[in-house]
């Protein structure tokens, strides 16, 4: 059996103000349709995903800012940060984890748990290995993206 993750809810607080930072983004616009009051979904994809982000009225109880760990895979952390700034998001300096395998920070990219591999340090990993590289950024709301460097993936991937 194929499970597909394909769409991730998201809290927002202004739902156009949500929808113009993912434009800004990047995202591309699939959706936004608002058939009764109370009621409205906008659906975007980042670029070369499969997976979508949907926002909106009446599509979640969860608190706005709510959602933390979002990954999206770059295969050049520079350059994919390069282009968010260019398009006015704010994104943080490139860094590297403490053991090199998986950052999990959260709130804006800060560091939730005290451990050894989860200490920040700056710049791209030192040995360029493959998902050990990263950048944050969050939306208007606080929800917290992560830019994962992929250069190769590991087998059966």
């Amino acid at each position: 059996m194929n499970l597909k993750l394909e769409l991730v809810v998201l809290p927002v607080s202004d739902v156009d103000r949500a929808k113009a930072f993912y434009e800004r983004a990047g995202f591309r616009l699939d959706v936004d349709k608002a058939p009764v009051e109370g009621w409205r979904a906008v659906h975007l994809t980042p670029p070369g995903s499969q997976a979508s982000i949907i926002f909106g009225e009446g599509l979640t109880p969860a608190e706005p800012g709510s959602v933390q760990g979002l990954y999206l895979v770059v295969t050049d952390i520079e350059a994919a940060r390069a282009e968010l700034l260019e398009r006015g998001i704010a994104v943080s300096e490139v860094f590297h984890d403490g053991g090199g395998v998986l950052f999990h920070g959260h709130a804006a990219g800060t560091v939730t748990h005290d451990l050894p591999a989860q200490r920040r340090l700056p710049g791209r990993h030192p040995e360029g290995l493959s998902y050990a590289s990263y950048a944050t950024f969050d939306d208007p709301d606080g929800n917290g993206w992560v830019l994962q460097e992929i250069t190769e993936r590991f087998p059966g991937r």
